[in-house]
């Protein structure tokens, strides 16, 4: 074989060699990066949130919510209440089916008429949290005793206020749970516009089949029906 022939064979095995080893790194780092593609996708789907169905409450009873137009800030289930303390594990306002039947119709009339809506602070309380704010609170002069029972263990109880269409509460004078002379009812020495606020809700929770009590300007209690204490507590998934 020639010097020349013997040259030529040399490079064309040499640019072999080059084009292999660049095949196969080109094919290890396309294994690589599926490798690591794979690995996003299983972490993707390991992160993936899993469904959890809406709450249902018992039969004969519903639950009010933002769907249904409320804005619901249950107090208990926070420290922002008057005992600084959680009582509630989870925040939910249920009531018996008649009594919010009412409040939607209520609630309905109020953003159609006047562009407004109900803020609730406290609906049902089971009586075993009834007990829990009793032994945080044991003075019958802010708690009702659980042996007596409440209204609100009954789901016929509501503590709520009025807001305007940006989520705003209408001046009633006082915070929520109160209970100083100023947020009774029939205290005069306030405002004339907290005077007026306050009027219109007692008058339209009367017009749907609601009654005030003197010393709280936010509690309303049903008055079409009786209903039996209730002890079961609602779940928080």
């Amino acid at each position: 074989m020639k010097r020349r022939d013997i040259f030529q064979f040399s490079l064309f095995a040499i640019l072999l060699g080059i084009q292999f080893l660049a095949c196969k790194t080109d094919k290890a780092e396309a294994l690589e990066n599926l490798e690591v593609t794979d690995t996003i996708v299983t972490t993707a789907t390991a992160d993936t949130p899993v469904y959890q169905a809406p709450y249902q409450p018992p039969e004969g009873w519903t639950e009010l919510n933002r769907e249904l137009g409320f804005v619901v800030d249950i107090r208990y289930a926070t420290d922002s209440n008057f005992t600084g303390k959680i009582i509630y594990d989870c925040p939910k306002c249920l009531l018996r089916k008649d009594v919010a039947d009412y409040l939607i119709m209520l609630q309905k009339h109020l953003k159609e008429k006047y562009n407004l809506g109900i803020k609730v602070f406290d609906c049902y309380r089971p009586k075993p949290y009834q007990q829990r704010l009793w032994d945080v609170v044991p003075d019958a002069r802010y708690v009702t005793p659980p042996a007596k029972g409440s209204m609100h263990s009954r789901g016929m109880a509501v503590d709520l206020t009025l807001v305007d269409s940006l989520g705003n509460e209408l001046d009633m004078g006082t915070a929520y749970d109160y209970f100083g002379k100023e947020a009774h009812i029939d205290f005069l020495d306030l405002p004339q516009e907290v005077l007026e606020n306050r009027a219109f809700l007692k008058a339209k929770m009367e017009e749907y089949g609601f009654e005030a009590i003197r010393t709280e300007w936010w509690h309303f209690a049903f008055n079409k029906r009786m209903y039996n204490f209730d002890d079961f507590v609602w779940s928080c998934n």
